[in-house]
């Protein structure tokens, strides 16, 4: 495995940023930084047959511009953090992946995001019953246990339960067997957090990069605030930690001149290697 990439398609929290009707000084900044999609990521490699991989991280509903903006060309699995909209709602776009490819996508979600997606993507999931026939997605469920890791072409996915609010959601430890160092992995992706149970701890050690929740200075009930999400990453310790799922409350220049070392706000189009 060699050329690993992480990239953000998306940092921003479920209404994205700009918001709808919204004047305040983010929402009309001139800071391309501030301009944020609904939060979801692509990791990127070459295996060692020397064929280009991709996996999506979340579907967001503004996938197809983040693909078209992002160079997103290929498409070989979808691992899904939970099952809310802002996360979900991209599904559709996933069918032109399958023109492209000839062949079916599989979908990695735990079993209460795989019986939403079945539900919300009947259209997909039971195209026999559509009144036309059209092009749909072709997709392959599987359902996702916490701590099963997924095996996809040399690198590993291992789910890792958190939570978001009352809902326990997957978060993921990415890595491969041999991660050299200078390596931005073992990488840790948890988006939409509010705690981490303790039987998750032991499973953030020696991660050298972490993705976290960082919804906005004031509380909320399901996310982490910015002076939280800052304890956390302190505690874990990893090398680099990046930021997402920020609201318009959170200016990028302002919010980032105020961080410790080794922390930052991720951006959208923001590339790890």
């Amino acid at each position: 495995m060699r050329d690993f990439k992480f990239k953000f398609l998306g940092t921003g929290t479920s209404s994205g940023i700009p918001v709808i009707g919204c004047d305040c000084a983010v929402c009309t900044s001139a800071d391309p930084k501030d301009n944020r999609l609904r939060t979801s990521a692509a990791v990127e490699w070459i295996d060692d047959s020397g064929k280009s991989r991709t996996v999506l991280i979340d579907t967001s509903p503004d996938l197809r511009q983040q693909a078209l903006r992002f160079g997103i060309k290929r498409l070989d699995a979808i691992l899904y953090t939970h099952n809310h909209v802002d996360h979900t709602f991209g599904l559709d776009e996933v069918r032109r992946y399958n023109a492209m490819q000839g062949q079916a996508i599989d979908v990695y979600a735990e079993a209460p995001t795989l019986t939403f997606l079945k539900r919300i993507f009947g259209h997909i999931f039971e195209s026999e019953k559509n009144i036309n026939q059209s092009f749909v997605a072709t997709l392959i469920a599987w359902p996702l246990e916490i701590g099963k890791a997924v095996e996809l072409h040399g690198v590993r996915f291992t789910p890792l339960r958190v939570l978001h609010g009352r809902l326990p959601i997957a978060g993921f430890r990415i890595e491969t067997a041999n991660d050299a160092a200078g390596s931005i992995l073992p990488l840790a992706y948890l988006t939409d957090v509010s705690a981490i149970p303790p039987e998750t701890w032991p499973q953030l050690r020696g991660v050298r990069t972490l993705v976290l929740d960082a919804l906005r200075h004031r509380h909320h009930p399901t996310h982490l605030t910015i002076g939280q999400a800052v304890s956390i990453a302190h505690e874990i310790g990893a090398e680099q930690t990046y930021f997402v799922h920020m609201t318009h409350d959170i200016s990028h220049a302002e919010t980032q001149a105020d961080l410790p070392e080794r922390m930052m706000l991720a951006w959208d189009g923001l590339e790890l290697s």
